[in-house]
């Protein structure tokens, strides 16, 4: 009888290990979906995005090429993975989706710019997608494919207006 109640006892003992293993990979499987979950089509966006850091910048670049970008066909390109079929230029870039304030930016809001040779204080020249923590990814001159600070500099002094398309 003795030997009856430990082979019992064993047996309950490893099917609740079982049962406790099983739990802990599935939450650890949860786990690990709920953080894939949480990370923004925004945030897809910009990770997408920096994969070009330093592609050269051409003015009226083709959106049928990543070999160089201007700054509206980098933003058509990077959106369009996603779902998001923004308009060629970055003047009709910035009448689609919702205003959105500069105090109330996320990351993957469009923001726009008067900057540039063709600019008049204004009129919107540039376009760039909203990093988080005052980053902007975008395109221009030489650096091409660059992350920029929005709130200093010829950003800063240039800002126009931001859009949400996400």
């Amino acid at each position: 009888m003795n030997m009856h109640k430990i082979i019992k006892k064993v047996i309950i003992a490893g099917v609740a290990a079982t049962i406790g293993f099983g739990t802990f990979a599935i939450e650890g499987t949860n786990t690990a979906q709920a953080a894939t979950a949480t990370t923004t089509v925004g945030q897809k966006v910009i990770n997408y995005g920096k994969k070009y850091m330093g592609t050269p910048y051409k003015f009226g670049a083709s959106t049928s090429t990543t070999r160089n970008f201007d700054c509206s066909s980098f933003m058509k390109h990077i959106f369009k993975k996603y779902g998001v079929d923004l308009p060629r230029t970055s003047v009709q870039q910035s009448k689609v989706g919702h205003a959105v304030s500069k105090a109330n930016l996320k990351k993957g809001d469009l923001v726009f710019f008067s900057s540039g040779s063709r600019a008049t204080g204004r009129n919107i020249t540039h376009v760039a997608v909203y990093m988080g923590g005052g980053k902007i990814l975008h395109t221009y001159g030489g650096p091409g494919v660059t992350i920029s600070d929005l709130n200093s500099g010829n950003w800063k002094r240039t800002y126009i207006k931001a859009r949400r398309v996400l």
